[in-house]
């Protein structure tokens, strides 16, 4: 009977905690790019910054989702992280909106129709063009679902002689309002939340604890500060090992929290007494009241919302102090990140959707594009450079950037390939084959760069001959020409294709194209009347080849994002 019990509330809790994550993906597909932009215009100021936080939380059920996004544009430099601070404390107010859904699974038995909500779910599925609306109904399905089922089997081990009697004498010994007993729940919610790693999925077990009279709704609100917590300290986990801005974002996480949750432990008596009177709660009821049990999860609704926002309302104006506390607290690693190869926007360790995970590939192949754009400019640097240990070293780095592009080349493809495994919208479908294509032609504009510092080794190890200050004059001209297209492109993957006019960088591809042209037959003629070696002319016609050719990958990343379906070799 026990096992049966034990198994039956496991399952219950997996249903609901997959119908969460099911009703939060299909919301994301739905409005995903919209809300992206919600979030990336609603950040003008704090409170702005706060009302797109709660709006997008409420709307996709998932602070997690809200707080990725705002790290990932915190990250790309979209929102400075006073303004990210702000997003996620809007967030944490949106969130409140999943307490008030599992509440409704308490106050009413929506089991019943939930086989209707399937079996419509089913049909939108195998239509093409509702397929996410189906997804989403599959979601709540599951969730109200796993609600039912876990509250049936809440009441049922209360009527069970043997269980109900020994949890009924374990929590008991634990129902004395004192600030210890208040603390020891406060901890287990913290704990429980970072094991399961769902808010929600602890959100439903305390309000079933408390609808079955087994708890006293004081402790269980200590659970309910615990669970606000022992989520945060899930995204300091995920963010240790992604770069400055996005630990600095997940500490700020932690400390708002930590704050609502010490002024509320202090405040616990006469905090607890107005939330009784807002949700017109009795706390002197017994459990064995008729209506208990509805108004028990109200209760706990009402908490977590008014606790929430009024956390918010008093730290909002001191976001500028947070930020400075956490930029003491978390410092810049001392390692060069530049030097180093690390992706810094693709992190592993949260379940994300596609549309989450594939706004985090495209700000990493802007990140590979601006780091081949700096190793191009090293090679302009090394053309020039007359100490040989300094060009030693130059060159060294050049090396390793072209080992870095290779592998960042490899890992982007990974993760891309990770995420067209998901079923995708035929959108997205493209936005990744795009993206594909785009880290081929960077990783190319990085061999090119290679070339070109192996060429000019060359030079200096033959000793014999040299380039004429006509040639440095015409290197130095090109690769001008060839930077303005880098830079371009770089204009390009860092904003929106709608407002980039895609001729400039044709014609810059014209000029270049023609500039080498006149060079080239230019060289065969100075050759010719033994002006300089051929030697030397095959080593300087190799740099201007190789910045033509450079220029053809640019126009090839250009198209792959604009869409088109030509491609220059």
């Amino acid at each position: 009977m026990t096992t049966w019990v034990i198994l039956k509330l496991l399952g219950s809790l997996a249903l609901l905690m997959f119908g969460m994550k099911q009703m939060s993906d299909a919301l994301q597909k739905l409005a995903g790019p919209q809300l992206r932009h919600v979030l990336g215009a609603m950040t003008t100021n704090r409170f702005t910054g706060m009302l797109s936080g709660l709006f997008v939380t409420a709307a996709v059920q998932s602070s997690t989702a809200t707080t990725l996004m705002t790290v990932s544009f915190v990250n790309a430099g979209l929102v400075t992280l006073m303004q990210a601070i702000a997003v996620i404390m809007g967030a944490h107010i949106g969130t409140t909106v999943t307490a008030w859904i599992m509440s409704l699974g308490f106050v009413y038995n929506i089991t019943p129709y939930i086989y209707i909500f399937l079996f419509f779910a089913i049909i939108l599925i195998y239509m093409k063009s509702g397929r996410m609306m189906g997804d989403l109904l599959f979601g709540i399905s599951f969730l109200f679902l796993g609600l039912g089922t876990l509250k049936d089997t809440g009441f049922a081990v209360i009527q069970d002689p043997t269980a109900g009697e020994a949890l009924m004498q374990f929590f008991q010994q634990f129902n004395e309002p004192t600030f210890w007993n208040a603390l020891f729940f406060l901890l287990i919610g913290t704990l429980l939340t970072l094991c399961v790693q769902s808010s929600a999925a602890i959100m439903a077990i305390t309000m079933l604890l408390c609808s079955t009279g087994m708890l006293h709704i004081e402790q269980g609100i200590m659970l309910v500060l615990g669970e606000n917590i022992g989520t945060t300290i899930t995204a300091n986990i995920v963010a240790s090992s992604a770069n400055v801005q996005a630990r600095r974002a997940a500490f700020a996480h932690f400390t708002v929290n930590a704050i609502g949750v010490t002024w509320a432990l202090i405040l616990l008596r006469p905090f607890y007494n107005l939330v009784c009177q807002i949700a017109g709660f009795d706390s002197q009821i017994p459990a064995t009241a008729p209506d208990y049990a509805i108004k028990a999860s109200v209760v706990l609704a009402t908490y977590h919302t008014v606790f929430n926002v009024a956390n918010t309302l008093l730290q909002i104006g001191f976001v500028q102090y947070i930020e400075r506390f956490v930029c003491w607290i978390v410092k810049p690693k001392k390692v060069d990140e530049e030097e180093d190869f690390r992706l810094h926007f693709i992190q592993s360790g949260l379940m994300k959707t596609p549309e989450l995970s594939v706004l985090e590939a495209q700000k990493e192949i802007r990140a590979f594009s601006e780091r081949m754009q700096r190793m191009f400019g090293m090679v302009r640097e090394l053309l020039t450079e007359k100490d040989e240990q300094k060009f030693a070293n130059e060159y060294a780095r050049i090396e390793k950037y072209e080992q870095i592009s290779d592998n960042m080349e490899i890992e982007i493809a990974k993760y891309l390939d990770q995420v067209s495994d998901a079923h995708l919208s035929d959108d997205t479908k493209a936005k990744i084959r795009s993206m594909l294509r785009e880290i081929s032609e960077l990783e190319s504009i990085g061999d090119a760069c290679y070339n070109m510092a192996r060429t000019i080794q060359r030079k200096v190890q033959g000793k014999k001959d040299h380039f004429t200050d006509r040639h440095y004059e015409h290197i130095e001209q090109m690769m001008g020409l060839t930077d303005q297209a880098l830079t371009q492109m770089n204009a390009l993957l860092g904003g929106r294709k709608e407002s980039y006019d895609v001729n400039r960088t044709f014609n810059l591809e014209n000029e270049i194209n023609n500039y080498r042209n006149q060079l080239k037959s230019q060289n065969i003629n100075d050759i010719n009347n033994h002006q300089y070696s051929y030697a030397i002319g095959t080593i300087y016609m190799d740099l201007i080849n190789e910045c033509e050719k450079l220029g053809d990958y640019v126009v090839n990343v250009v198209e792959a994002r604009m869409g088109s379906k030509q491609t220059k070799v």
